[in-house]
């Protein structure tokens, strides 16, 4: 993952450095350059890059100080986008089918730390809140379950969960009769 990063911020004309920086910085997105913090590892050098390459989609300016709100925002708004970048809801679908049991194993799984994955996990709560269904499946945020969907059982569920205005007697006799499996 690390390297696929390195690769999209060079499409991107940022040049990567690794170097050693006060413990405290993992990472520093300046004009056009990305400093990684050198005695990471590799896991949270690809977290590191991921929310550096947000900053270079989402941020302007000098935000290092955070007691400003909009300092705040922009910090958010990079950290969102690497949680986008790294644990997709198709992540979530591809460990439930590779046995994930926990925390660790998911983070493992990912290739992020269990920092990054809690932090992810958050992003999804604040975005869509306790569940969203993605691709046939339920994504339950709070213990990280993912359900596969029976067709019939996902339109009920959808229309519960999300008030569709559209007509559950008659999405359920439709696919009746074109499934004659209900």
């Amino acid at each position: 993952m690390y390297k696929s990063l390195l690769d999209e911020a060079k499409l991107n004309g940022i040049a990567v450095y690794e170097k050693h920086l006060p413990n405290r910085l993992k990472g520093l997105y300046i004009g056009g350059a990305i400093c990684i913090n050198k005695n990471t590892t590799q896991t949270e050098k690809t977290c590191t890059l991921a929310e550096e390459l947000g900053h270079y989609h989402t941020s302007v300016g000098n935000i290092l100080d955070q007691s400003k709100t909009s300092n705040r925002k922009q910090e958010l708004r990079a950290r969102d986008w690497a949680n986008k970048r790294l644990i997709t809801l198709d992540t979530f679908i591809d460990a439930f089918y590779h046995g994930v049991k926990n925390s660790y194993e998911f983070a493992e799984f990912a290739g992020v730390t269990e920092e990054f994955l809690h932090e992810t996990i958050k992003f999804y709560q604040r975005k869509y809140g306790l569940c969203t269904t993605h691709n046939g499946y339920i994504i339950y945020f709070e213990n990280v379950v993912v359900v596969k969907l029976f067709e019939w059982l996902y339109i009920v569920l959808h229309y519960i969960f999300f008030n569709s205005k559209s007509n559950i007697r008659s999405k359920i006799r439709e696919k009746h009769y074109q499934n004659n499996d209900i």
